[in-house]
């Protein structure tokens, strides 16, 4: 079976009809999706909806109020989560760039005061920022995390969340199965980024700190959750 997000126009048939009966998208979802994809660069970046949808799914179903979202592009994993969790509830951001979510991805978030202030963004190193938080005795205490950066660092992504989060929460690691190209070892040793999601998926699948699965969901969601 292809490897594809919902979006895509050549979307496999059986992917289409399980996004079909997967993805709930609330109208500020719908206008940020059409947005990014109509005019933000690089577009294909977008996170797939019934990978946010899904991940929208654990949050509310375990009551999750504190969120860590790496990787933030025009917003559209934020404001999932932030759609996803209590009033009361946190979503942090980071991306070494905020200048897509700047143009694209606040104008449409903010038309929701309630919604635009459970998201902190924090622009600069994402590893930088997460370590701080261990630092500052955030460990433990968040809910949820979602990876989707730079793929040299998601094991390091996925060791800093395993962290900070609490027992029983979870871990998505988005673009597991990039395009397919990480079941190929050739292709693993042509380029960094795909040797280095393989070798996160190793790891992940070889932790003792995480229960997981690695799903054919998106572009592939490696799912971890924290014992």
């Amino acid at each position: 079976m292809s490897v594809a997000k919902s979006y895509h126009r050549e979307v496999a048939p059986v992917l289409a009809y399980c996004a079909e009966h997967t993805v709930v998208q609330e109208p500020l979802q719908e206008q940020l999706q059409k947005e990014t994809l109509s005019n933000a660069p690089m577009s294909m970046m977008l996170g797939a909806p019934e990978v946010l949808s899904f991940g929208q799914n654990f949050i509310r179903s375990f009551g999750g109020k504190r969120v860590l979202d790496i990787g933030t592009y025009t917003g559209a994993s934020a404001l999932a989560w932030a759609l996803a969790v209590p009033d009361d509830g946190e979503v942090y951001t980071f991306d070494i760039d905020h200048t897509n979510y700047k143009k694209y991805g606040v104008p449409v978030i903010s038309k929701c005061e309630k919604t635009f202030k459970k998201i902190h963004a924090l622009e600069g190193s994402a590893l930088e920022a997460l370590d701080k938080l261990i630092a500052d005795g955030q460990s433990g205490t968040f809910d949820f995390a979602f990876i989707d950066a730079d793929k040299a660092n998601y094991s390091n992504y996925y060791d800093r969340s395993v962290t900070l989060l609490r027992k029983g929460g979870v871990i998505f690691v988005d673009n597991s199965l990039w395009s397919g190209s990480v079941c190929d070892p050739a292709k693993r040793a042509e380029s960094e980024s795909t040797q280095a999601i393989h070798d996160a998926n190793d790891k992940i699948y070889q932790d003792d700190r995480t229960y997981s699965a690695l799903l054919n969901l998106g572009d592939g969601t490696h799912v971890a959750f924290k014992k």
